[in-house]
Formats: C-alpha cells, sequence, structure tokens
C-alpha cells in the first residue's frame, strides 16, 4: 500500500506547490479536542498533520510546546491514547499524520510492537527526536510502512547531512535555525543554501520548520522548501482558546491564510 506522505507529495509536485504541514500536541486539551482539530485543520489547507506524543522531557521544544505536552500528560495522554485518537481520526479521513515523539514512550511500548500498531492505526510517519541514526540498527532497524522520517539542522556536518539523508524516508524535516521550537520574527537568512546542500544528496523532499508564525514567513518559505512546518505558534492558539466550544473552528481559522500562503508562487 502506498503511503500517504508519498501520495501527498507526489500531488504537491504535480501542481508545482509546496505542502503545510501543521503541528499539534496530541492529547492537548485532551484527545477528543485533537481529533476535532486534526479534521478542522483538513479543511483549513493543511497536507500533513504532525501530532506531538506528550513527553517529561521534551529537549527539543521552546517553552510553548513543552507546555503543551505537560497538559497532555495532565490530560491522561498515552501513546497507546495517541494510536486509538488516530484510529479513530481514520475513520473521517485520509490526512497523512507524522508523529513526532521521543525515544523514551517508544521504547517503553516496544519498538517493533509500536511500528506494528501504529501502522494498524494509520500513522504515517515517525519523527524520532533524540535517536541517531548511528544507534538506530539491529531491534530498531525494522520493515514498515511507516516512513521514518529525519532531522537535519545548519549545524549538521556535509557527511552527517548525507548520511542522515540515505537513512530518511518520507521527506527530510531541516529545522531552519539553531535552538528549540519557538516563534521567530524573521525567516533564517541561511535557509536557501541549506535546503539545497540537502537537495544535493537525496530527492526526498525538504519540509522546512522551527520559527516559521506567519503568512509572510510561510510563503517566503515556500519558494525555497517542498513544505513548511508551523508548530509553536498554532500551539499557542490552542493553549489560548482551549476551554471554547468553538476552539477547532478557531485554530482553523488562524492555520488557513498560513496554508494558503505555501500555495502562491
Amino acid at each position: 500500500m502506498q503511503n500517504r506522505i508519498d501520495q501527498t507529495f507526489e500531488r504537491l509536485r504535480a501542481q508545482r506547490q509546496s505542502g503545510f504541514i501543521a503541528y499539534i500536541g496530541a492529547g492537548d486539551p485532551n484527545l477528543a479536542a485533537t481529533e476535532s482539530l486534526a479534521l478542522a485543520l483538513e479543511k483549513a489547507g493543511v497536507d500533513i498533520l504532525e501530532l506531538g506524543v506528550p513527553f517529561s522531557d521534551p529537549v527539543a521544544d521552546g517553552v510553548v510546546n513543552q507546555l503543551a505536552a505537560q497538559r497532555g500528560l495532565a490530560s491522561g495522554t498515552t501513546l497507546h491514547g495517541v494510536l486509538d485518537c488516530v484510529a479513530r481520526i481514520r475513520k473521517q479521513s485520509q490526512l497523512p499524520i507524522v508523529l513526532y515523539t521521543y525515544m523514551n514512550p517508544v521504547y517503553r511500548f516496544g519498538f517493533k510492537e509500536f511500528l506494528a500498531e501504529a501502522e494498524t492505526a494509520g500513522v504515517d510517519g515517525v519523527l524520532l527526536l533524540d535517536l541517531p541514526p548511528d544507534e538506530d540498527y539491529g531491534e530498531f532497524d525494522v520493515q514498515s510502512n511507516v516512513r521514518r522520517i529525519r532531522l537535519i539542522a545548519p549545524t549538521t556536518p556535509p557527511e552527517r547531512v548525507a548520511e542522515l539523508a540515505r537513512r530518511a524516508e518520507g521527506f527530510i524535516y531541516y529545522v531552519s535555525r539553531e535552538g528549540v521550537t519557538g516563534e521567530q520574527t524573521t525567516v533564517a537568512d541561511t535557509l536557501a543554501a541549506g535546503v539545497a546542500s540537502i537537495r544535493a544528496v537525496t530527492g526526498l523532499p525538504v519540509a522546512v520548520g522551527f520559527g516559521i508564525s506567519n503568512p509572510e514567513q510561510a510563503r517566503e518559505v515556500a519558494q525555497k522548501a517542498d513544505a513548511v512546518v508551523v508548530g509553536s505558534a498554532i500551539v499557542r492558539r490552542i493553549a489560548e482558546y482551549g476551554c471554547e466550544p468553538d476552539l477547532a473552528q478557531r485554530v482553523a481559522d488562524f492555520v488557513r491564510p498560513l496554508a494558503a500562503a505555501t500555495k502562491t508562487r
């Protein structure tokens, strides 16, 4: 069966468009809201959804996403619960879903068991933030239709870029700046060179994230990348409107112009 991530990038390439990837914390404020948000975001123009699995020590995340993880844990969200949520979303949507997670929850779950259950639930990709490719062998080297997304940073040496790209599936997630997740006022001036260095060693799509927060930035990044990732700016709205009955609609209204900006050249 063809993977939904692959199908999405094939469609975008045929339409000469860049994709829009939205990140939200699973279980923030609860899993029922996550399901509603996923469906609303698809209607708002999101091409791929990243679900952050709540974790107690999210070292790659800034304060906005750290607080989302705390709220997810407080709502009782577990990795099993996230997979159940994905299965419920799949009854109504074929939106590609990537799990953004740290290694501990997966290791505790059991890596082979996780990939099997994730594929059954309808997960299309997984981004393991703190599993170096050097350690990704043996019991972790499992054949699956779940794509293994890899992170590459501006500080990644050229030989390491080639190694990460070789081991990547689905798309490359390029971290546009040093540091953790969080909204920024400008796009990094090294972006074009960073994307070009990745494209020199792989034909996989390159998605750019970390810091993008408004339509102008999304449009600028979309000129250089195959997809734009926005997380903290969306998560901040979820924190602001989490108790409102129209949470999903409010967040979708914020995301719609961001997604539309990636489709204009």
